[in-house]
């Protein structure tokens, strides 16, 4: 049956896909992939000069001004001298960095990798390009000091900085973003230039594997070739003009293929659709910038469509948003000193470039940004988003005046990374009153990794206690379930629904509407089963429980059930808001055993 299941899902994934990813991986197994011939030598020399001054800049970002930052939550105060660039601060392990990439395990050695590559991602250039442009000489010194160090400590194509081409490709964007911000693009520093060149000679030779992983992989490392290319290519540079066209060719492709009509994207992940629209955003700013031939009206489309995704899930007073899908803590861009789970700058951006619009009716740091950018923030207002059924992507989204709630459903073409089924998110008043859990680690322990992953995890129901699809392995769920009697959002009732069968015929139905003071959540669920939890994963705080009635400051919710011997609990259970980063909070849980309905009615 696990045999049967697994072939069910390689099917879906797709023949090109696993092709790509096969031929890569034999490639090097073997030796004779072309990535393992290329050679590059070691820049040597400041990569950025003494920018002019310029009147009118918004603020700097000074959050890296004495600290060093991982994830957007865990910092180290900085030393003199230049950071480990192989560290990992969560273990004090280090990575390898002397032998070629691709012989390096993924999963071995120093921890969780993204650990080690997070400074190495040069978010921390982006924060201090703003500070030199400003004309604090320290800041320039420091960004020429660490990228010197980096490039010594770092040479190509040793170690695990080396390992992976997406992360090649967000140096590329930051190195770019800083000489935008530094006003050196057009005219920049020889050592810039060839930084820019030995990283795109190791994405260029991967771009098909990172296109076989229908992922935030294809669109970053076509963005870099894209940008790169172009830049090298107005230097004079042989190789760049293939690479500004094989990068404008995927992106394109990539917009049209893993961006579904509706705008929802193939990681079914508010930050991986966040880390997608600041990639094309800054392709879209380096493109008017240097005056390069539009992109097609397929792929505006698609950009636009998926700013409105992000436009309907953002909410408008903390900046947050729901913590669905994997959460791997990717931030790119940080020019603003606002927090990672603030969502607005990079919807603010790409509202006004996909959109023509402001996003965010008020001024504020979110505006910071597209003055970085070079774009005007003074144009007309996009109309506040309403309910909006995504059914390309499998979300219903209910709001009004008050609150958001979003209902998760199945509607996969592409892989899914959570058992996250009729999962329902709701906020009130900014709070994040029913809530995900996030995923923690992509590296821990395995029971970890698959609770955060799992459907106990989420607002639903767990039957048996198992997950609501089958774990093939570390990234990877089989018998995709297909959504059934999907009721899309109608207007005045702010009402939606959505079912499923699991393989093993455990059938779950979630009716859920929104007031302006409450929700209405109806649960109706049948099959084979000896036992079923329903999970609410509340906001922290302190609750109370009075008979079927839960109590605390923000929010009620009462609950009634046709079987006669459910029971509730308050429990507790964590969560994963940041990379790297678990809290406690806590959880009711009503405990079933037979098909019934469950309706549960919240007060906020």
């Amino acid at each position: 049956m696990k045999h049967w299941t697994s072939l069910k899902t390689l099917a879906a994934l797709g023949p090109a896909s696993i092709a790509r990813v096969g031929l890569y991986r034999l490639g090097l197994k073997s030796g004779r992939h072309p990535v393992q011939r290329i050679v590059a030598d070691v820049p040597a020399g400041p990569l950025f000069a003494t920018p002019q001054a310029r009147p009118g800049l918004p603020p700097p970002n000074r959050r890296w001004t004495d600290r060093l930052w991982w994830f957007g939550w865990f910092s180290m105060e900085r030393s003199e001298g230049t950071p480990d660039w192989h560290l990992n601060p969560f273990t004090n392990a280090r990575g390898d960095q002397t032998r070629p990439w691709w012989t390096i395990p993924d999963f071995a050695g120093s921890g969780d990798i993204k650990g080690v590559w997070e400074l190495s991602r040069f978010g921390w250039l982006a924060s201090c390009a703003t500070q030199a442009a400003h004309g604090d000489t320290k800041a320039l010194a420091t960004i020429n000091q660490w990228l010197q160090s980096w490039l010594q400590d770092n040479p190509p194509y040793l170690g695990v900085n080396w390992k992976c081409g997406q992360e090649a490709a967000l140096r590329v964007i930051h190195l770019m973003a800083a000489a935008l911000v530094l006003d050196q693009d057009r005219t920049p520093q020889p050592m810039l230039a060839a930084t820019i060149a030995l990283h795109l000679k190791r994405i260029a030779p991967t771009m098909s594997y990172a296109i076989g992983q229908d992922n935030n992989h294809g669109t970053s490392e076509a963005a870099a070739m894209f940008i790169g290319g172009s830049f090298l290519s107005a230097l004079g540079w042989r190789e760049a003009r293939t690479w500004a066209r094989t990068g404008r060719r995927w992106l394109e492709n990539r917009a049209r293929h893993l961006i579904a009509p509706d705008g929802s994207f193939s990681q079914y992940s508010i930050v991986y659709h966040r880390l997608m629209l600041d990639t094309f955003s800054f392709v879209e700013v380096w493109r008017r910038r240097h005056d390069l031939a539009p992109f097609s009206a397929t792929m505006r489309n698609r950009l636009d469509a998926a700013t409105a995704w992000l436009d309907a899930m953002v909410d408008r007073t903390s900046g947050d948003t729901p913590n669905l899908g994997a959460n791997d803590g990717a931030h790119i861009l940080p020019l603003t000193e606002t927090d990672y789970r603030d969502f607005r700058p990079s919807l603010q951006l790409a509202s006004v470039l996909f959109r023509g619009q402001r996003a965010m009716k008020d001024t504020g740091s979110w505006d910071d940004q597209l003055h970085w950018l070079g774009l005007s923030s003074a144009i007309e207002l996009a109309p506040e988003p309403v309910s909006t059924s995504f059914d390309n992507g499998g979300f219903h989204v209910l709001r009004n005046d008050r609150a958001t709630a979003c209902l998760r459903y199945p509607r996969f073409r592409f892989r899914p990374s959570q058992s996250d089924l009729l999962h329902l998110d709701l906020w009130a008043d900014g709070r994040n009153l029913l809530r995900d859990a996030g995923s923690f680690s992509y590296n821990a322990a395995p029971d970890i990794s698959a609770y955060f992953a799992g459907t106990a995890a989420h607002n639903s129901i767990e039957f048996n206690g198992r997950d609501q699809m089958p774990r093939l392995s570390r990234f990877l769920f089989g018998a995709w379930p297909k959504a059934r009697e999907v009721r899309s959002i109608r207007n005045p009732d702010n009402r939606c629904a959505a079912a499923f069968t699991d393989d093993r015929g455990m059938f779950h139905h979630r009716d859920v509407s929104l007031q302006p003071d409450g929700f209405t959540c109806v649960d109706t669920i049948s099959g084979p089963f000896d036992n079923a939890i329903l999970r609410w994963r509340l906001l922290p705080g302190l609750y109370q429980l009075e008979g079927h009635h839960l109590i605390g400051a923000h929010l009620q919710l009462s609950i009634s059930c046709d079987d006669p011997n459910f029971t509730m609990h308050l429990t507790t259970g964590a969560e994963s808001r940041y990379y790297l980063h678990q809290a406690e909070i806590p959880v009711l849980e009503i405990r079933l055993k037979r098909p019934c309905r469950i309706d549960t009615t919240g007060k906020f």
